[in-house]
């Protein structure tokens, strides 16, 4: 063990994903997966837990709670923690998304294999790592001038809730799984029915989709 080793937490819902980054990254002598975990809850806990981290890298699409809700939670928590996003989305809105949360980085899994050990360095130097594509779309963004903000519609428990009903979990299991009363999970679909201005579950799995909180 080196002063300059990298202590690396890795989270994806996938096991062979994360075997797979294990394996780049620690064919790096001063890079280290020190810890994993399979989904957003898990990512925070162990953030937490483990106090020689120096860098977590997180699936932006999880259960339970998405990449970007464990981002801004450890953000909050542990804000020294550096913090790269993993995505299979070439997404402009994912990418502002995971910027505001406190990442760094924005990895493709795509290109992992070529850019995530590169991300990692940046990362703990305290750089921003952005793949060509997106800094060519931020580019394009800053020379057309301020856009109108449009604030996301719902709340960040709004969102855990609507990627676990998009997920199958019933009220009862999303009141559980949240430490949240049944009443309080109905009250917060019935909210989110009326200001996304829809009608049943489909359409809000629909949009938990649209929005990349889960996987079609």
């Amino acid at each position: 063990m080196t002063e300059l080793q990298t202590n690396i937490l890795l989270a994806d819902d996938h096991a062979v994903v994360r075997q797979g980054l294990r394996l780049v990254l620690e064919s790096e002598p001063d890079l280290v997966v020190r810890a994993e975990a399979g989904d957003g809850l898990e990512a925070v806990s162990m953030a937490l837990a483990h106090d020689d981290l120096h860098l977590v890298l997180l699936d932006i699409s999880m259960p339970r709670m998405t990449g970007l809700h464990a981002a801004r939670e450890i953000h909050r928590q542990r804000p020294a923690l550096n913090i790269l996003m993993l995505s299979m989305h070439d997404n402009e809105q994912f990418l502002y998304e995971a910027l505001q949360a406190g990442a760094s980085g924005y990895v493709l899994k795509s290109l992992a294999d070529r850019d995530v050990v590169r991300a990692c360095r940046a990362a703990v130097r305290g750089e921003p790592f952005l793949y060509p594509a997106s800094v060519t779309e931020i580019v394009r963004h800053y020379l057309a001038g301020p856009a109108e903000e449009h604030p996301d519609p719902l709340t960040p428990r709004e969102l855990q809730v609507i990627k676990l009903i998009a997920e199958g979990h019933t009220n009862q299991q999303i009141a559980e799984a949240l430490t949240i009363s049944k009443k309080t999970v109905e009250r917060h679909r019935a909210n989110m029915l009326e200001k996304l201005g829809m009608r049943d579950r489909v359409e809000l799995t629909r949009y938990a989709i649209r929005r990349g909180l889960i996987e079609p």
